[in-house]
């Protein structure tokens, strides 16, 4: 762990600047399903060090054994050029001396340069909690800080439901925070814990945190803020902290944390350089710029990492953060993007896209295809044609703006354009109960195994070939026997994978007789297309969005027919 050993500096080219500290690796994998291992904790190290976060909270060394591990690793194995590591722990025991305690001893062991504590700041939590009394929890406070800054760390002190704590006793939070501040800590972070706290509240009462301090002559410790978002307000309140003095602002990565999540880290430091007066990134204007356009891709790869894809509706990062839909919107786009956009997608490494839909109107269609890299010379009646298939198709169920392969298809077809990689001659698909000896087929199923088979017979290549795929269902057969049946030809098809399949009955008080949309996502390892298909059972819309999904994977691959 080779980092700068001092309070990490934070170059503004003249912009106030306010520190970015990173809590994913530590409360966001206390988010309902993420966990990281090791590896994965020193890769989204080694990626946020890269985007340039002041601080990276690497966990609980001492209690979490993973935690101890990452931090004898990273030692080794990390090399940090922007960003300092912090260990996370809590104060000293009641009644036990800070130098004796095994926990503060651990923090110090982990070697990393910035120990962050937790304290109460909340009279009830110092009473119910920690059964013990005010006075002791100052004494806690005073002793753990202490040791730690004689020790040589960096330390700060989150101060565990500060804003709940203010409205029973409006002074105990402050007098915690001047025990930290007269102890030696750099830096005090207000927390909304229970994540309730209104914007205008945050602000009063970090602005009072910011006087106490200077009013005891600690104008040297920063103010931090910790919000979580259980009232939807995570970032609204970080913000208005900021405003009323904070310096320093935490969160995770795509809001992962407890409950509702953390204030989302990308977020905040999106709105800080694009929306305010100050810097939240290290460098001049243009080493800023570079690192702000790696937020969409440090969200994907986090979300990657911890395997839970972050939400195409985030705000900057999501894949949809950008997406129009509405014909009207399109017009105005036509025109000038920036007329139905906040900012520019691309300053945060993100791009526009169109959907295309029933609303779409020429406008939305021709954006579509320019973004598909697809001339359609301005041809007003070509446009017109593919506006009224769209919707005329999506009112028999198709979602163009949910499958943007199916829609290439659509409009190359109208060009005359589409190549024919293969032509099908029929397909079948069949699923089979296969009773163990011995034992009786019940009606309703049971545990019984099942076989599933299709055939497909195509014309590729000037041959014609039947083949019989198995697979785990009928689907999957399906999608077996129609690559191995293309392989010979276009072995470029090895490559595509399915990663997404979505049914949805469209119609459903017709019971079994109800329509059925199928949208599948086809991967080749490094672009992604998605398909659509529709019919009256599942496996008659898969085969239509399977078959379209391959023939847009070719023509991406950039192969013709053979």
């Amino acid at each position: 762990m080779r980092a700068a050993t001092t309070p990490a500096a934070r170059p503004s080219a003249g912009a106030p600047t306010v520190s970015v500290y990173d809590t994913t690796l530590r409360d966001g994998a206390q988010q309902q399903s993420v966990s990281f291992t090791v590896a994965d904790k020193l890769a989204v190290a080694r990626l946020l060090d890269g985007l340039g976060v002041a601080y990276i909270e690497g966990g609980w060394p001492g209690a979490v054994p993973k935690d101890t591990e990452f931090f004898a690793r990273a030692r080794d194995e990390l090399d940090l050029t922007a960003s300092r590591l912090a260990a996370f722990g809590s104060t000293c025991r009641v009644g036990a001396a800070a130098e004796h305690d095994e926990q503060v001893r651990a923090l110090i062991d982990s070697g990393a340069p910035v120990v962050t504590i937790v304290a109460k700041s909340d009279p009830l939590h110092v009473e119910r909690a920690l059964r013990t009394t005010a006075a002791e929890n100052l004494r806690m406070v005073r002793d753990t800080v202490g040791l730690l800054v004689a020790a040589g760390r960096e330390t700060m002190v989150d101060l565990e439901h500060f804003f709940d704590g203010l409205s029973r006793d409006p002074r105990y939070g402050i007098e915690v925070a001047l025990a930290a501040a007269r102890a030696g800590a750099g830096a005090v972070v207000a927390c909304d814990t229970n994540g309730g706290t209104l914007p205008g509240a945050v602000a009063a009462a970090v602005a009072r945190l910011r006087r106490a301090l200077d009013e005891a002559g600690r104008p040297e410790c920063v103010v931090g803020i910790h919000t979580h978002d259980d009232a939807g307000l995570a970032v609204a309140g970080a913000l208005a902290a900021v405003e009323a003095g904070a310096r320093q602002v935490q969160g995770c990565v795509n809001g992962f944390g407890e409950r509702t999540g953390n204030a989302n880290i990308l977020t905040l430091i999106a709105d800080l350089e694009l929306k305010t007066g100050w810097s939240a990134l290290p460098g001049d204007g243009p080493e800023r710029a570079r690192r702000l356009a790696e937020l969409s891709a440090v969200s994907r790869t986090v979300g990657e990492i911890a395997d839970r894809a972050p939400s195409g509706r985030l705000p900057y990062v999501g894949t949809r953060a950008f997406a129009h839909k509405a014909g009207l919107h399109a017009s105005a786009i036509r025109v000038d993007p920036d007329l139905y956009q906040h900012v520019d997608p691309a300053r945060v490494g993100n791009t526009m896209t169109m959907l295309v839909s029933e609303m779409a109107g020429r406008a939305s269609i021709e954006l579509k295809a320019r973004e598909l890299g697809i001339d359609t010379g301005g041809d007003a009646a070509l446009l017109a044609r593919v506006t009224e298939a769209v919707k005329a198709r999506e009112a028999l169920g198709y979602a163009y703006d949910a499958a943007d392969g199916s829609f290439e298809l659509l409009l190359r077809a109208a060009l005359g354009e589409l190549p024919e990689y293969f032509r099908v001659e029929s397909w079948r698909a069949s699923i089979q109960a296969r009773p163990l000896p011995g034992e009786r087929l019940l009606p309703l199923g049971g545990d019984t195994p099942t076989d599933s088979e299709a055939t497909v017979r195509l014309w590729v290549g000037g041959r014609r070939r039947a083949v019989l795929g198995e697979g785990n269902g009928p689907v999957n057969a399906l999608d077996h026997a129609l690559c191995e049946a293309l392989a010979q030809t276009y072995p470029e098809i090895r490559a595509f994978e399915l990663t997404d399949f979505k049914v949805r009955i469209l119609d459903a008080e017709r019971g079994t007789r109800s329509i059925v949309r199928v949208l599948i996502e086809i991967t080749d390892g490094e672009r992604s297309w998605s398909t659509v298909g529709v019919g009256t059972d599942i496996i008659e819309a898969s085969w239509e969005a399977l078959t379209d999904g391959h023939v847009v994977g070719l023509i991406k691959a950039g192969v013709a027919p053979r």
